[in-house]
Parts: structure tokens; sequence; C-alpha cells
């Protein structure tokens, strides 16, 4: 295990990666209820694709630990799920096999792009001012769905503040503020806080774990952690019958009419995958050492994937394919890895102990479900503070690099999309610096992304 990980190289050990690797899942572990709730809604078997979010996480991530040995963990993203039941088969109207078959060819997509050195390319093309905004970014990213998690951040708006168009409805002015902590949720999630930041200021060995784990005791005594759940523990393996290889290639490309919209989506998917990945590397990997100086040379100059950074990203490319074949969305690289490497988890042992959670998960899911958001939500709060420290190295005073680094790591945060955050910081970055005289220091790659972010956002406005 030393000799393959290279625990006494990287920094680390056993222990410690262990800590990291149940540190990631249990942050992480959400998706596991969440993923097939959403899917459902297409028309998918929820059980089956229980299994498929299973199987491409410990897939996924064990591709991740064994080949590219970083301690990142893959899962069925957020967000991409979203887009795969709301955008493409309820807006769109095409069936969750067809959609299946265009996350597919958006995994082999980025295959393709990874292979052949493009997603390099962009990442050697990114200015460093816009690497460090993209780590704060997904720092206070994180930050805002602990936050939301916790209940600190209260949203609410009146009847009058509600205006229906047909099927639809829209608030307007809605408020939002501080909550009284009147709400237990609220109330076990500040203890959790204030728990895991003493632990912390102690240097506490795996102070966020113990955090989590504090924090979901003292939740059984407050009525939040339902322990309930575990008298209905089954050990049923569901079937992934329902889901696995049913990507209908021929309906998806049987209308003429609709190719435009067909290539478009999956353009619009590849996009999104592509980019929230690059940012999850740059903004975690490059900030806790795991892809250092050394492999960043390596990675600029290196052939055949002799970088760590450039194996994690084949890792990335191959998940989503694999996911699509099980039978779920787009399979990525999970920015809540960050929970993980925080607490010292540097290499693919890390990863390995995740996918052995996730594959666990198939018996224990009870057990996995009684951990309240509440106990996690603290532990994104803190590692949102430990990725601030990268808005240090920003140089603020020039405003043509400080413009979008600010765009990028506010609209990150705001629209919760590290895509959207990259794109709005790319454009304005080019913009800057062709009025500032300095079109010339801009990267030819960063255009040409750049015109990509544009047509990409033109696109979705007609679709």
């Amino acid at each position: 295990m030393e000799r393959f990980f290279k625990l006494k190289e990287n920094g680390t050990t056993v222990k410690t990666e262990i800590f990291a690797g149940i540190t990631t899942y249990l942050t992480m572990a959400y998706i596991l209820f969440v993923n097939p709730m959403i899917l459902s809604q297409t028309g998918m078997d929820q059980k089956a694709v229980f299994m498929a979010t299973i199987l491409a996480a410990v897939i996924g991530t064990l591709v991740m630990g064994l080949v590219a040995n970083v301690p990142f963990a893959q899962a069925p993203g957020m967000g991409l799920n979203a887009m795969f039941t709301f955008t493409i088969v309820f807006g769109l109207g095409f069936t969750w096999q067809q959609a299946l078959a265009m996350v597919f060819i958006c995994g082999l997509i980025n295959i393709v792009i990874t292979v052949t050195k493009v997603r390099k390319m962009i990442i050697n093309a990114i200015p460093t001012s816009l690497q460090y905004a993209i780590s704060a970014g997904i720092g206070l990213f994180i930050t805002y769905i602990g936050l939301k998690q916790a209940h600190f951040i209260t949203f609410s708006a009146s009847a009058s503040d509600c205006i229906t168009s047909g099927d639809s409805s829209i608030y307007i002015n809605v408020q939002h503020g501080l909550t009284n902590f009147t709400d237990p949720i609220a109330l076990l999630a500040l203890i959790g806080l204030v728990l895991t930041i003493i632990l912390l200021l102690l240097k506490v060995n795996g102070a966020i774990l113990w955090g989590i784990l504090g924090t979901t005791i003292i939740g059984i005594f407050m009525g939040v952690t339902q322990v309930g759940n575990l008298s209905g523990m089954s050990f049923e393996i569901p079937s992934i019958a329902p889901t696995f290889l049913k990507l209908d290639f021929a309906g998806l490309f049987s209308e003429p009419g609709k190719f435009f919209l067909v290539f478009s989506t999956i353009f619009a998917l590849s996009l999104s995958d592509t980019f929230d990945t690059i940012g999850t590397f740059l903004g975690t990997g490059r900030k806790a050492g795991i892809f250092d100086e050394k492999d960043e040379e390596v990675f600029k100059k290196g052939h055949s994937f002799s970088s760590k950074l450039e194996r994690a990203l084949f890792a990335d490319a191959t998940a989503t394919s694999i996911g699509a074949l099980l039978g779920t969305s787009n399979t990525t690289t999970y920015v809540e890895s960050a929970a993980g490497i925080s607490v010292g988890g540097k290499t693919g042992l890390t990863s390995v102990v995740v996918a052995c959670l996730f594959l666990l998960s198939i018996f224990i899911s009870p057990i996995v479900g009684i951990v309240p958001a509440a106990a996690t939500a603290p532990a994104l709060i803190v590692v949102g503070i430990m990725m601030s420290e990268s808005l240090a190295k920003i140089a603020w005073h020039e405003f043509e690099v400080a413009a979008p680094a600010f765009f990028t790591f506010i609209f990150m945060a705001f629209t919760g999309s590290i895509t959207n955050g990259i794109a709005i910081g790319f454009i304005c970055y080019c913009i800057c610096m062709v009025v500032k005289g300095k079109a010339k220091k801009i990267h030819p790659i960063m255009y040409i992304v750049t015109l990509l972010f544009i047509l990409n956002m033109v696109i979705q406005a007609f679709m």
C-alpha cells in the first residue's frame, strides 16, 4: 500500500487517508438519495437509479484513485442531473433513454479532448489570477451550500410577490436574511460549526470528521438526527436492469429537424462538465499541493499521461460515459472532495476509501441516511474558509485583474455553478485586457473558449 500510493513521499499516512476518505464520503453521500429522486421524475426506476448512482461513484472514484493516485471522488453531479431532468427531458421533450445517449456522447467528447490534449491546453492558457479566483469561488460556492444546508439563511416571499403566467410562477422581491435560530436544524448546525472550529483550532487530527460525527450524535438528543431510520434497514440489493444499457441512440437521431437541438444540448452538457472539472482541480488540487509545481511542470511538458493532473482529467472523462451506460446523468469530480483534502487526504487511497464506502452503501444506506445535513454543513463552511486564502494572491490594485477575478468567484457562488463563474470571468478578462491594450497577452485558447461560452449562452437563450 505504501509503495503503490507513495504515502511517505506525499507526506501522509494510512490513518490520515482513511479519515479523509470518510470525511469526503459523508459530505457527498446525500447524492445517494437526491439523484434517484431527481432522475426518477423522468420515469426512470428510482431503485435502479440508486444502484446506478452507487456503481458510477464506485467505478469513477476507483479509477481516480488507482490510476491518477489523487484524493478526488466522483459521482453523478448536482446541477447536471437537474439539467438532465428539467431541461433535456421536461423542457426539450427528449426521453430519458435519449438523454442517457446524450450523456454517453458527452463522455466520449470529454475523453477525446483529454487524449488530444485540448483540456491540457485550456488549463495552461488560464491566467494565474483567474486560477486563484476559481479556488476562492469554489470555496465561496461550498460555503453557500453549507449555509443553506445549515438553514442559516432564510428565504421568504409573500403571495403578492408571486407572478403567474400560464403554468409558471415566479417570485419577485424574495427576502433573505439570517435565521433567528429557533429552527432546530439551524441550532444544531451552529453547535456543529462551533465544535468543528474549536477542534481545528486545537489542531485535532481529523477535526472535520469528528465534527460531523459529534454533531450527528448531538442531533439525536435534539430530534434532528433520525435514528428511527435504522429500524427499517433492508439488505435487499435493488436491480439495475431497468436503466442498464437503455441508451436510445436511434431515437435521438431519428428526426433530422432536431439535429441542431441534439448537438447544441450535447455541447452545453460537455462544456459544463469540462469546466466544472477543470475548476474543481484548479481550485482544490493546486492549493492543497496535490498537483504541485513538479507535477505542473510535467503536465505542461510531459507526454502519455505522465502527470497526476492529466491522469485525473482522463479518469473524470471516462466516468461520464460509464455512468450513462449504468443509467445516470453526468458523473463528475465532486467539489466536496475539498473536505477530505482539507483533513490531510493527498493520495488515491482517500479515493479508494470513498469508493469502498459507496459500495457498502448498498447495504447500509439507512445508516448513511441518519447523518443530517446540519452535521455536514459546518464541514462545508470551514472548507470554504480555508479556500479563501487564495484571494490574498490576486493583484487587487490592478483593475483589469481584479474585475475578472471578482466576477469569477461571485458568479460561481451566486449562480450555484462553477462553469457560470468561469464563463463570466473569462469574458470579463478578455474585455478588460483588450481595452487596456493588452490583447496580445491573452492566450489564443482563451479567446476560443470565451467565444464558446458566449455561443453557449446564445444557444441556451433560444433553447
